[in-house]
C-alpha cells in the first residue's frame, strides 16, 4: 500500500505520481480567524482566566486561516476524484461512484454547499459527530456549550459506494438479514494514549476509520488535501487503502511523519519532502 506524504501545497498536485481518490475527505481551515481559542480554556495560562491570558489570546491557529479558498479546494477535488461509476448495478446494490467528506462548523455548511455545487458536486449528506465532551468550557455555567462536530458528504450524481456490511450468496444476490442501517450520526470517541496529540484540531484516528471503511474497500486510494496530525493517513495503514496527503505547515507535516505513521517497509513510500511549487 502506498503512503505518500507531501510537505507542499494540494495545488502542486501535477508534480506528484498520485493516483484519483475513491474518497478524499478533509479538514479544512474554518477561517474563524482571531476566534480560533475564543471557546478554549488555552486563551488563558494554565486553562484558568485568573492566570490570565496565554500567548495563544487573540492568534489564529493556523496561517492558512485567512487565506484558505474554497474554490480552489473544490477545484482540486473535481481533478483528483475518480469519475462516476458507469457500470449497471444490482437492484440493491451501491454504485462504484466515488465521494468526498468535508468537516467544518455548522455556520460554514451553507457556503460549502454553494461551492461544491459549482464544481459538480450537486448532492450532499449531512453528517454530525456525538461528544461526550466539550471543549467549549468558558462561562459553561452561563450557556449551553457544544459538543457535536459537523461534515458534508458530497457527490456527484450517483450514490457514492457504500459498505454497510451486506453479503451476498453465490448467486450474487443479496443475502436477506445482513447489510445495518447507518445513521447520519456517529459518535466522536477520543484516541487511546498510544497515538500521538500534534494539530488543536485533530480528529480521532478511530472514527476516520469508521468512514473509510464504509465508503471504500481495501486497495482503494484516500487522499487527504490538508492532512494536518496525519490521523487518515494512520487510518488508511490500519485498514490497507492507498494514501496521498498534502500539508503545508513543515511542524505539522515532520510530527505527522515522524510519530504519527505506522513504521515498517511494508506500509510503502512515507515521507516525501516538497519537490515543486
Amino acid at each position: 500500500m502506498k503512503c505518500e506524504l507531501y510537505n507542499d501545497s494540494m495545488q502542486n498536485w501535477k508534480c506528484y505520481p498520485i493516483h484519483k481518490a475513491q474518497l478524499i475527505i478533509a479538514d479544512v481551515p474554518y477561517n474563524v480567524g482571531t476566534n480560533f481559542y475564543g471557546s478554549n480554556p488555552m486563551w488563558y495560562k494554565g486553562g484558568d482566566n485568573k492566570n490570565g491570558e496565554s500567548k495563544l489570546a487573540g492568534k489564529a491557529a493556523f496561517a492558512s486561516d485567512f487565506n484558505f479558498n474554497l474554490y480552489e479546494y473544490f477545484h482540486f477535488c473535481s481533478q483528483l476524484m475518480r469519475k462516476d461509476d458507469k457500470k449497471a448495478v444490482a437492484r440493491g446494490r451501491s454504485s462504484n461512484s466515488p465521494c468526498m467528506i468535508v468537516f467544518c462548523s455548522f455556520e460554514q455548511t451553507q457556503t460549502l454547499i454553494n461551492a461544491a455545487e459549482k464544481h459538480g458536486f450537486i448532492h450532499y449528506i449531512p453528517l454530525s459527530f456525538i461528544k461526550n465532551y466539550s471543549p467549549q468550557v468558558l462561562k459553561a455555567n452561563m450557556r449551553i456549550v457544544g459538543a457535536t462536530e459537523h461534515a458534508l458528504l458530497f457527490y456527484r450524481d450517483k450514490l457514492p459506494k457504500f459498505r454497510n456490511g451486506l453479503q451476498v450468496d453465490e448467486n450474487g444476490k443479496n443475502i436477506r438479514g445482513t447489510g445495518h442501517m447507518i445513521f447520519d450520526w456517529f459518535v466522536w470517541e477520543r484516541d487511546p494514549k498510544d497515538i500521538p496529540k500534534i494539530h488543536p484540531a485533530q480528529k480521532p484516528v478511530s472514527l476516520m476509520k469508521r468512514l473509510i471503511e464504509i465508503f471504500t474497500d481495501p486497495g482503494d486510494v484516500v487522499i487527504d488535501p490538508c492532512f494536518g496530525s496525519g490521523s487518515t493517513a494512520r487510518a488508511c495503514q490500519e485498514l490497507g487503502r492507498n494514501f496521498y496527503g498534502f500539508e503545508i505547515n513543515k511542524t505539522f507535516y515532520k510530527r505527522a511523519k515522524e510519530e504519527m505513521l505506522l513504521k515498517g517497509e511494508e506500509l510503502g513510500n512515507v515521507g516525501q519532502q516538497k519537490i515543486c511549487g
